[in-house]
């Protein structure tokens, strides 16, 4: 794995990660709203759709070098895709990815809470 200063990334996503933040999904914006902005969660701060290499990730965290992605129906289909995908940031990148559906964090906003506590927990963060 190459070390960083700052990620890569393909200059030909600003746009489209852009547009993503203006178009952000219900899930997406109560995760973020409840959950990530302004430091809420032990105040560590994150960043809506951040391109890095070839991707776009729903949420980034710089400090902690970690990726949340919040999936929708779509992401049923392409499970593999996703796992190539997560290895590439793994890999290349030295992240870390956590994913979550819609559903959950439409429904069950303390699981989420208390799991992605649980993660960070795992991964040292805290």
């Amino acid at each position: 794995m190459k070390i960083y200063k700052f990620l890569p990334y393909d200059k030909n996503l600003v746009s489209r990660a852009r547009e993503l933040r203006k178009t952000e999904t219900i899930a997406e914006k109560k995760f973020y709203s409840e959950i990530l902005k302004n430091k809420k969660l032990s105040g560590y701060k994150f960043t809506r759709q951040k391109p890095i290499g070839n991707y776009i990730i729903d949420f980034y965290c710089a400090k902690l070098k970690l990726a949340i992605e919040i999936d929708g129906e779509v992401h049923v289909f392409q499970n593999s895709r996703d796992k190539e995908r997560d290895n590439i940031l793994k890999q290349e990148f030295g992240l870390k990815i956590i994913r979550y559906t819609n559903d959950d964090v439409l429904n069950n906003e303390n699981k989420i809470l208390n799991d992605l506590i649980d993660q960070l927990n795992r991964y040292n963060f805290t």
